[in-house]
Parts: C-alpha cells; sequence; structure tokens
C-alpha cells in the first residue's frame, strides 16, 4: 500500500428548484450555485410539486441572483429584453454530443431571427438529421435561454415547441415586434 490515502469529493450542491410567474405561466427554473441547469414551462402534477413558489420564499433565502434571474425573464417575457444572458451548464442534463452541437447551433440564433430545423441539422453537421432536431428541441432542459423557439420548419407555421405551438407563436411575435422598436 502507498500510504496516500483516498479522498472523496464533496457532495455537489443540492439544486435549489423555484416556480417563477411569467408571461408563458408558471416558468419552473433550477439552480445549482448561481448556474442555471433546467427550466421546465408550466410544470404540471408531481414535477410541479418539485419546485417551491418564488414568492413564498422567505428574505432571507432571496438572494441578488436570483432577483436578477426573475427580472431578466419578465423583462424577455415582455419584450423588453432581448437576451437573457443567465449563466447556464448542460451537464446535469446528460446530453450526448449531437444534442449539444444541436444546442450549441440554436443558442447562436439571435433576437427575433429564426433558422430551420434543416439548417440547425446541417450547421451540427448532419443535414439528413432535421426530425432529430426537433426531438432534441423538445427535450431542450433550458428553453428561452436557448432558444429553441426561434427554430422552425421549412414549409409553414411556427413548428413544435415545448411550451406548445400557440405560446411559441406569441414568442415569435413579439420578439418581431420588439426588432421594430
Amino acid at each position: 500500500m502507498s500510504g496516500l490515502s483516498k479522498t472523496t469529493p464533496p457532495p455537489a450542491p443540492e439544486p435549489v428548484r423555484l416556480l417563477l410567474p411569467s408571461a408563458l405561466g408558471a416558468l419552473g427554473i433550477e439552480i445549482v450555485d448561481e448556474t442555471l441547469t433546467r427550466v421546465v414551462i408550466v410544470p404540471r402534477g408531481r414535477e410541479r410539486s418539485r419546485f417551491r413558489p418564488f414568492a413564498k420564499l422567505k428574505r432571507s433565502e432571496r438572494s441578488d441572483f436570483l432577483d436578477e434571474i426573475l427580472g431578466r425573464f419578465s423583462e424577455f417575457l415582455a419584450g423588453a429584453r432581448r437576451n437573457l444572458d443567465i449563466p447556464y451548464d448542460l451537464g446535469p442534463s446528460g446530453l450526448t454530443g449531437f444534442d449539444k452541437r444541436i444546442l450549441k447551433e440554436t443558442a447562436k440564433i439571435r433576437y427575433a431571427r429564426t433558422r430551420t430545423y434543416q439548417q440547425i441539422a446541417a450547421a451540427a453537421g448532419n443535414s439528413t438529421a432535421y426530425r432529430q432536431v426537433l426531438s432534441i428541441l423538445l427535450a431542450n432542459p433550458l428553453p428561452l435561454v436557448i432558444p429553441c423557439h426561434r427554430v422552425v420548419t421549412v414549409k409553414s407555421g411556427p413548428g413544435s415547441w415545448i411550451g406548445g405551438t400557440k405560446k411559441k407563436a406569441r414568442l415569435l411575435k413579439m420578439e418581431q415586434r420588439g426588432l421594430a422598436v
């Protein structure tokens, strides 16, 4: 035996899960330290119970970071902010390399602009995987932050979205109006 002792790494910090009010309905957000790790648009049932309502936090449990997150989401959904600019981590989501490339390409789409599923697939290195792009974006762990609502079909309509087609169309219209301001 070499005399070196094995040390166990410190346990990962517990995520903070909060339910924020928004123009889209309740947003479930998950934060580890000061990094966003997940956003759920209108969580339901058992999943919703995992999130604490932001309004019920005690003053001592709130932080400047949490207040900033709430403010940024509110401003974005009101059309007053073009980018959320929130630090995030995809690590806890367990995504594959191709999934991460899809999300990285999606994150590049500028405010009030759109790209097609096929364009995202091609930019990620597999132009024939446009159907897979839709599946990946429907499981996006950070909708709004990684703006998957800006990925549309080639044909007509906005296409599917993790928060529903009507909300996707509303977001796209809001961004178009915001661009005109």
